[in-house]
C-alpha cells in the first residue's frame, strides 16, 4: 500500500528549482497562489490559478476540455501521474534542465498552458507568464530557453525568435510561407502532433531553420517510451501507456514509417470524395499557403454530381476571387482535382475559446 502511495502523489514533488513569475513555490503554497490569482487576477490569470488548485488538491485526476475544433468539446479525466510523464518526456526529449526559462503565452484552460505549468514545476524551470496575445514575447531583451506557441504567435514574432533557444509550434497547421520564414530562425523550431487525451505531443518534427538548415524531416518523431501504428483505415494509433491507459485510435490518416515515425497525410472525417476522387484538404491547403495570405480553409459540400465537390472558405471580403482563383491555377504542384470548385469570402471564421477554426461551423455559414 505504501508503495501505491507513493506513485499516485508523483504531482505532489514539486523540484526545488521551480519558479512562478520570479517566485519559488513550494506544493503547498500552490493553494494559496492559487486562490490569489482567481480572486485578484488579471482574466487571463484566473485559469491559471484554477488549474493550480486542481493540482494542489489530493485527487489524482483533473478534468480538462478537448479544444472542439473537430467538433464538440468533450470533458476528459486525465490523470496526474500521466501529466507529469508527459512532462518528463519534453524534458529528455529537448535537454530541459532546471533553472531553464520558459515562457507561458497560451491560455491555460487549455491542455497546452496547463503543460506549461506542469512542466515547469516537475523540472525546475522558471517560468514566466504572459497575457496570451498574437504577440507574446514580453520585451526585447527576456531570453527563454523553451517556448510553445500556435502559428499566429510565431508569424508576428519571427524578429524576435533569437529569444527563444528551442521553440515548439501546435494548436494549428504551419503554412508553407511560415515554414518559409522559419529558415532565417536562428533557434531550433518543432511542430507538434499530439492531443488533449495524449496530454499534448506525443511526436515532433523539426522545422529547417538557420539552427539547422540541412534538416529534411518531414516525419514525426515519437517522444520517448511512445510508438505508433495504424488501424484498418490507415488512422494512427497511439501506444503511449506512460501518458495514456488504453490505446489511442486517432482520426489522423498517416503514412506510418517506422513504429517510431510517421507522415502525417489529413484528417479521416475531412476528405473529400469529388467523382471518387480521395483529396486530404490539409495537403491542398498546404499548397494553397503560398498564395492565399488570409486564413482559409478547403472543404467538401454536397454535389448532385460529384457527391462533394471542394470549395474553398477565405476570412477576407477584401479579396478578389476571380483574381484568387487564376493565382490558384497557376500553382504547379495542385493538381487538377485539388483546385476548388468554389470560393466563399467571409467576414470572420467561427473558432473555439483557443482561436482555432471549427470548420462544420462555418460551413454552416455558406449552406
Amino acid at each position: 500500500m505504501q508503495h501505491l502511495e507513493v506513485v499516485n502523489l508523483t504531482w505532489h514533488r514539486i523540484h526545488p528549482n521551480f519558479k512562478f513569475n520570479g517566485v519559488h513555490y513550494k506544493f503547498d503554497e500552490l493553494q494559496e497562489i492559487g486562490y490569489d490569482l482567481v480572486k485578484e487576477g488579471e482574466p487571463y490569470e484566473i485559469p491559471i490559478g484554477e488549474f493550480l488548485l486542481d493540482w494542489s488538491s489530493d485527487k489524482p485526476t483533473l478534468e480538462v476540455f478537448t479544444s472542439g475544433s473537430t467538433g464538440k468539446p468533450k470533458k476528459i479525466t486525465l490523470k496526474k501521474e500521466h501529466m507529469v510523464n508527459s512532462a518528463r518526456a519534453t524534458g529528455a526529449y529537448f535537454e530541459l534542465v532546471p533553472g531553464h526559462r520558459a515562457l507561458l503565452c497560451l491560455p491555460c484552460f487549455g491542455i497546452a498552458g496547463k503543460m506549461m505549468l506542469v512542466r515547469a514545476m516537475v523540472l525546475g524551470l522558471e517560468l514566466q507568464s504572459v497575457e496570451p496575445s498574437s504577440t507574446p514575447i514580453p520585451d526585447a531583451t527576456t531570453y527563454f530557453h523553451f517556448a510553445a506557441m500556435v502559428p499566429l504567435q510565431v508569424e508576428n514574432s519571427l524578429k524576435q525568435l533569437h529569444q527563444i533557444k528551442t521553440l515548439i509550434i501546435g494548436g494549428a497547421p504551419i503554412s508553407k510561407s511560415l515554414i518559409e520564414a522559419l529558415k532565417a530562425a536562428p533557434n531550433a523550431v518543432y511542430e507538434t502532433y499530439g492531443m488533449t487525451e495524449t496530454v499534448t505531443h506525443v511526436a515532433v518534427r523539426q522545422i529547417p531553420s538557420s539552427n539547422n538548415p540541412t534538416i529534411q524531416q518531414s516525419n514525426f518523431i515519437a517522444l520517448p517510451e511512445m510508438t505508433f501504428s495504424q488501424d484498418a483505415r490507415g488512422c494512427l494509433v497511439i501506444n503511449a501507456p506512460k501518458v495514456s491507459d488504453a490505446e489511442v485510435i486517432t482520426n489522423d490518416v498517416v503514412h506510418l514509417i517506422s513504429e517510431n515515425s510517421f507522415e502525417w497525410l489529413g484528417r479521416y472525417d475531412s476528405i473529400v470524395n469529388s467523382g471518387g476522387v480521395k483529396l486530404f484538404p490539409e495537403q491542398i491547403e498546404k499548397k494553397l499557403s503560398t498564395v492565399i495570405h488570409a486564413r482559409f480553409f478547403v472543404a467538401g459540400i454536397p454535389d448532385e454530381k460529384l457527391g462533394q465537390k471542394l470549395v474553398l472558405l477565405v476570412e477576407s471580403t477584401e479579396i478578389s476571387i476571380k483574381e484568387l482563383l487564376e493565382k490558384i491555377r497557376t500553382l504547379k504542384n495542385l493538381g487538377k482535382y485539388e483546385v476548388p470548385k468554389e470560393i466563399f469570402n467571409l467576414k470572420a471564421f467561427v473558432e473555439t475559446e483557443t482561436g482555432k477554426i471549427q470548420r462544420e461551423k462555418t460551413l454552416f455559414q455558406i449552406r
